[in-house]
């Protein structure tokens, strides 16, 4: 776990002209583990540089969990009117294009990152379509990775590049890029009918649901 940095200690940080108030850095976010929302923060600030080329562009819907990991968590679209200004919009949603829009996003209690699979300039026109795996009380995390494994062997058959995504919340995501002139109803046809195979020819592995 990387540590609060001494700039992220509470009080105002500067981004340039931006000014970011910080709230709150001791709350214990994981009690168990003994990680803050302070905590949280510093790792968000070290690996923005990677992450927010990822949500730059992209509607941005805040999950928040107010009382930590182990807290109620509600999802918020719509952007709040309290956020500044310096944060850019598209109609209701927010936009993460830089780091100090997202640590903003992390201090009102973000953990992670939802963001639309399509970006402004075409936001009818996602650029990936998104396989969730999620293990069950039936399908451990183990025979989980072997549906990944048959899901790329898969892709792979019909000459699909995928990348894992390991962030998810308790599975993990496969990701197929789009070329973008697809829709959203046409990426999901993509999806149900490749999910759709797998679960017919493994059925004690995988479902559609």
């Amino acid at each position: 776990v990387r540590r609060a940095a001494p700039e992220l200690s509470g009080g105002a940080v500067r981004r340039g002209r931006r000014e970011l108030t910080l709230s709150n850095l001791g709350k214990l976010f994981w009690p168990d583990e003994g990680i803050t929302k302070g905590d949280l923060l510093a790792y968000y600030e070290a690996v923005a540089p990677v992450l927010v080329p990822h949500l730059r562009g992209r509607p941005f819907t805040m999950r928040r969990y107010p009382d930590g990991a182990y807290g109620k968590a509600f999802f918020q679209k719509k952007a709040p009117t309290h956020m500044p200004d310096w944060i850019a919009r598209f109609g209701d949603w927010a936009l993460v294009n830089d780091e100090a829009a997202l640590l903003w996003m992390v201090n009102m209690g973000c953990i992670d990152m939802n963001a639309w699979y399509s970006r402004v300039d075409k936001p009818d026109r996602p650029d990936f379509v998104l396989f969730d795996l999620d293990p069950t009380p039936e399908v451990p995390w183990q025979q989980t990775i072997e549906v990944a494994l048959i899901l790329k062997e898969l892709l792979d058959t019909l000459e699909l590049v995928s990348f894992p995504k390991t962030s998810g919340g308790k599975g993990f995501h496969v990701l197929v890029p789009l070329d973008r002139r697809s829709t959203y109803g046409e990426s999901r046809q993509l999806a149900e009918v490749v999910a759709g195979a797998i679960a017919r020819a493994h059925p004690k592995l995988a479902t559609t649901e």
